[in-house]
């Protein structure tokens, strides 16, 4: 984190120091002033460089369950009481309960987070950066902790926790801290020959509080990953996250918290609450929210726009996928290890529960044999449990569904090489297991193809032929389009006609889930959903975008006149009329002989 001296700063330090005559030891002091305004420029930069380190701060400890209190038929709902009941998935034990948000309550966190965001609006990028700084330094700092909520709270295991919820939030903060002003700053816009005196730009305002509705696949990340841009943009955030994640959120909310606090910032900036579906349309007409970011299904998702339209509130959702991974004849041989080993994880991390997971592999025919070949024993080999290779789903809610899939292709033809149902553990009974399932043969029609599975379940389709349209028919088939992955050789042009042909909004080309690792802007098409977070398009999607034009040179009387021939009450309609298209060809039209025939116009009708 240390700031490196800039160039420019050495070279004038070096310049003042080469400028100096020394007679022996003896500086003149006619030279000294050279000296001093070097090293005061030094001492200003190195003043700088502290107040941007980050500040190492403490928040109390998660509170694990002291008592291993095992559900029997484990549910985040539980007679007798409203409460959210949380358990971990993995095992089925118990958490706590954890009291939903009542309309009153989410009232009270939107007040809180408005008053709070007058003053965060009046920060600068400086300050942002320095929150942010202090927030990336904690998550690095406590890796493993985070990683054991999450993993307790969604049932994944601590290697996809790593790569799932740590890595992709710091890289999500270190690309904001870095690129997040060039982003939001204020943009000069082009003008024109008629408005050439006018100077364009574009501001990027904050929008006051936004809101948040995230999904529980991701407990850490999908909550810090909307407060870092709403933060940055200059917004306070209300963030409803899921019933399934409850407990873990609670602590999440103050690993956010500490970071503002630390910096002398007001921490009801940050707003996270819990509610039971029934309520949750009080934050999403709320008349003082103003912007929506929704992570979820297509179902609940129309409800969500449907609410928010009563208050005229904008929606950006991501509503999942059925990505396709492609794997063309020009893929070279010597690469399928490696595109297996891609495979494997683009599928099966965090038990499949991953909105950009790999749903669909598209192979051509070259390679299909070869690749189911490789495939069946590595999907076979994978182990279930906490702390094996594959983890345990959220909740058994979708198993029948999933089970329904798997036997439906079946029936229409596919071959299940492995799985197909869900798996009571020996170990942990009241654990929420599916087993890793490899279904081949799977064909456009079938359900479970156009359908997002959300589970550990490896779909493989034959394309008719190697060509691109064969290819992008089969991957285009469902109503979705969220990411996709293509592998073949560079040199082949089909794979550039397969990237520039897929309906999707994020292609990653001889990897998997590549584009959020960089940070491009996140989001898809048709079913998948409208907007994008992530990258320059997320921040200032969270802003208010003010064009503002002004006078170049009003300072020497230059400013927009109305002629005489416009001026109301018009005095002759026909030669108005033709003064106004000498305008117009003066302006826009092609070629000098159309610009010199407007000012003649201009000219003769004045």
């Amino acid at each position: 984190m240390a700031a490196e001296i800039p160039r420019s700063l050495l070279v004038q330090l070096r310049t003042a120091l080469e400028d100096t005559p020394v007679v022996g030891s003896y500086i003149p002091e006619s030279s000294w002033a050279l000296v001093w305004s070097a090293l005061a420029a030094l001492a200003v930069w190195y003043m700088a460089s502290r107040e941007d380190q980050p500040i190492r701060y403490t928040i109390p400890p998660a509170n694990f369950p002291k008592e291993e209190n095992i559900l029997e038929n484990p549910s985040i709902k539980a007679s007798g009481t409203s409460a959210i009941q949380c358990y971990a998935p993995a095992t089925g034990q118990f958490l706590g309960f954890v009291n939903p948000s009542t309309p009153e309550g989410i009232d009270r966190a939107i007040d809180q987070a408005h008053a709070a965001q007058v003053e965060w609006a009046k920060t600068t990028f400086r300050q942002r950066r320095a929150v942010l700084r202090s927030l990336l330094q904690y998550v690095l700092d406590n890796q493993e902790e985070i990683c054991r909520v999450a993993c307790l709270d969604s049932g994944k295991t601590m290697v996809d926790a790593q790569l799932g919820e740590i890595l992709v939030t710091a890289e999500k903060l270190q690309w904001t801290i870095k690129h997040g002003e060039k982003a939001l700053r204020p943009e000069s816009r082009p003008t024109n020959l008629l408005m050439a005196y006018k100077r364009n730009t574009v501001h990027y305002e904050p929008l006051g509080v936004v809101a948040a509705l995230v999904s529980w696949n991701y407990p850490f990340h999908n909550l810090i990953g909307p407060v870092i841009s709403a933060l940055f943009a200059g917004n306070g955030i209300v963030v409803k996250v899921s019933e399934q994640t409850a407990w873990s959120s609670q602590w999440f909310t103050s690993v956010i918290r500490g970071a503002l606090v630390a910096h002398g910032h007001n921490p009801a900036l940050v707003q996270t609450v819990v509610c039971w579906p029934q309520t949750a349309n009080h934050i999403t007409s709320h008349p003082k929210i103003s912007h929506i970011t929704f992570i979820g299904s297509q179902p609940v998702c129309k409800k969500v726009a449907e609410s928010a339209s009563k208050a005229l509130i904008p929606v950006l959702a991501e509503l999942g996928g059925k990505d396709a991974s492609i794997i063309l004849a020009s893929a070279p041989k010597s690469d399928l290890p490696r595109i297996v080993n891609t495979l494997m994880r683009g599928t099966f991390q965090a038990s499949g529960q991953n909105c950009i997971g790999i749903e669909r592999i598209v192979v051509a025919p070259q390679h299909y044999d070869t690749l189911l070949s490789m495939l069946t024993p590595r999907v076979r080999a994978l182990r279930l449990g906490p702390t094996a290779d594959v983890g345990a789903m959220i909740s058994d809610n979708a198993f029948a569904r999933l089970e329904g899939l798997v036997a439906d292709a079946v029936k229409q033809g596919a071959r299940l090489l492995a799985g197909g149902k869900r798996y009571a553990h020996p170990e942990y009974p009241s654990g929420h297991y599916f087993v890793p399932t490899l279904l081949v043969d799977v064909t456009p029609d079938m359900a479970i193809a156009q359908e997002e599975c959300f589970g550990p379940i490896m779909v493989v389709m034959r394309a008719a032929s190697s060509s691109a349209e064969d290819i992008l028919a089969v991957a285009n088939a469902p109503d979705f389009g969220l990411g996709s992955s293509v592998f073949g050789s560079e040199w082949d042009s089909t794979l550039h006609e397969v990237v520039r042909g897929l309906k999707a909004g994020m292609v990653a080309v001889n990897d998997f889930g590549a584009t959020y690792a960089v940070q491009l802007p996140f989001g898809g098409v048709a079913g998948s959903g409208y907007g994008r977070f992530a990258g320059e398009e997320g921040l200032r999607g969270l802003c208010n975008i003010k064009a503002v034009c002004e006078d170049r040179f009003g300072w020497l009387g230059v400013r927009t006149a109305i002629p005489r021939p416009m001026q109301y009450p018009v005095p002759d309609q026909e030669r108005s009329w033709r003064f106004a298209r000498g305008v117009v060809e003066v302006g826009y039209g092609m070629g000098l002989g159309r610009k010199v025939g407007g000012v003649v116009g201009i000219l003769s009708n004045s």
